[in-house]
């Protein structure tokens, strides 16, 4: 399987980073077979960013989780955004996107209940993430090649 990773530099090595805010499956090298998806990633932080792009091997000796958009990814992606950690090797499923974050957060304070969260969500776009949390996942990834993208390309298509 083909996985891409968009940031403001190519990526040949991935690595695990600690971040400064939580994402939906916790501290981890995310990727997505959706390159229209890493495009974006890619120019969140400028105008121009990276795509890199690897062969993924799955290995069956790690813990790997899948989600699809239910209540365990929903209470998944909740106790990760709270900072809570995980023990899986890899993560996959769905992304919390700005949009579906603003409902998350919503969802969080109480503000909406569980049934109006997937209300608003149901007609959001599909979305695919997946995240490697240790070194032993990071080396299911071969790096195959990068290139450079901007806004203004990815508005033109």
């Amino acid at each position: 399987m083909i996985l891409y990773h968009g940031g403001p530099e190519p990526v040949k090595n991935p690595e695990i980073r600690k971040a400064k805010y939580t994402k939906d499956f916790g501290t981890g090298f995310y990727c997505t077979e959706l390159e229209q998806q890493a495009q974006i990633w890619s120019t969140k932080k400028g105008s121009v960013g990276y795509i890199s792009s690897y062969e993924y091997t799955e290995n069956p000796e790690l813990i790997v989780k899948r989600f699809t958009e239910n209540d365990e990814w929903l209470n998944f992606v909740v106790s990760c955004r709270r900072g809570e950690s995980h023990s899986y090797d890899i993560v996959e499923g769905p992304m919390a996107d700005d949009k579906i974050w603003n409902e998350v957060d919503d969802f969080i304070a109480g503000v909406i209940s569980r049934s109006a969260f997937w209300e608003l969500i149901k007609f959001s776009k599909p979305t695919h993430q997946i995240s490697f949390h240790n070194e032993k996942s990071l080396q299911t990834l071969m790096f195959l090649s990068d290139k450079e993208v901007s806004r203004a390309k990815q508005r033109l298509r």
